[in-house]
């Protein structure tokens, strides 16, 4: 079963998408189309496929499943018109502004009895799935702290990142990865505390949010202008895990174990590393699915709760919230 795809938006992550895309068996880019009509053109001549004049063409023409790739602000708003079209839709991070609209989307999804997920590509590395493999084999015990976090200071001022009306700031573009690290180790989130320093265009320029969870504490970090290491480190009762940076793009990780022996892992991934994600993706359309077992519904609801909460501790609103 060959699975068509249409793609929304064509930024960067739009053009990551396509080259996992291409490694994946029995997946293929058939229509495109973006806010920004003059980047569509050059987008095909790239990659290929058929460029569409309006977002309705595209949902229209002969697909299977949507990548939305356009930035925060319509991402729900996306989500709801492929879903009721018929699409499949696998959506880029965070998958709507809040809570609430979340819901609505998963509501549609669930009407339609159609495959939501919410693009979160970490757990999906030969890495990271290597890390679980081997701690049920030898484990670090009770997982009980967690600490990530990445600040990206070389963004040019006129990136989307900085944008109040596209939803940017360092806990909505940033934060939300730290949030998943922090549920998929220590579970459910129980408080949060945050910190945040605002810059000129209204958005958080760098956050401070611990968390406590129903199995430890996590202590998280996102920023705009500071240079941050980009690793993670992971805690257990007889041991500890450090994911090197980047650690969102894990390849490399070392678990440091209290009677001394220490293990190296080493998985270099291909093509950006979005091709796994995809193939889960398509694994799960072909087998009838309308939920991932790995970003469930349940964690994309979690991890926007937490900026939810985290966003309202430093006063950061969106327009309509």
């Amino acid at each position: 079963m060959n699975l068509r795809w249409g793609i929304i938006g064509c930024g960067r992550i739009a053009h990551r998408f396509v080259q996992g895309l291409r490694e994946v068996p029995g997946a293929s880019l058939v229509s495109v189309w973006s806010r920004r009509a003059e980047s569509v053109d050059s987008f095909v001549d790239l990659y290929g496929g058929t460029a569409c004049t309006s977002v309705e063409e595209l949902l229209l023409s002969d697909i299977d499943a949507v990548y939305i790739a356009t930035l925060p602000d319509s991402h729900s708003l996306y989500s709801i018109l492929a879903l009721n079209t018929g699409k499949h839709v696998l959506c880029e991070k965070p998958a709507a502004t809040n809570l609430s609209l979340l819901n609505e989307v998963l509501e549609v999804a669930k009407s339609k009895g159609l495959l939501f997920m919410e693009g979160m590509k970490p757990p999906f590395f030969p890495l990271y799935s290597k890390l679980k493999e081997r701690l049920l084999i030898d484990p670090i015990g009770p997982v009980g702290y967690v600490r990530a976090g990445s600040s990206v200071a070389d963004i040019s001022r006129d990136h989307p990142n900085f944008s109040y009306e596209l939803i940017g700031g360092s806990l909505m573009q940033i934060g939300i990865y730290e949030a998943f690290l922090a549920i998929d180790w220590l579970g459910a989130t129980k408080k949060v505390q945050t910190l945040g320093r605002f810059g000129e265009t209204g958005i958080d320029m760098f956050s401070i949010f611990q968390t406590e969870h129903e199995n430890g504490y996590a202590q998280l970090y996102a920023g705009f202008d500071l240079h941050g290491k980009g690793d993670a480190l992971i805690c257990g009762t007889l041991g500890h895990i450090t994911i090197h940076k980047n650690w969102w793009n894990p390849a490399r990780a070392t678990i440091d174990y209290l009677d001394g022996h220490i293990v190296e892992l080493d998985e270099p991934f291909t093509s950006g590393g979005l091709n796994y994600e995809i193939q889960h993706f398509c694994e799960l359309i072909r087998q009838g699915k309308t939920e991932s077992p790995v970003i469930s519904h349940d964690m994309s609801r979690q991890m926007i709760t937490m900026l939810d909460e985290a966003r309202a501790q430093i006063g950061l609103k969106f327009t309509g919230e």
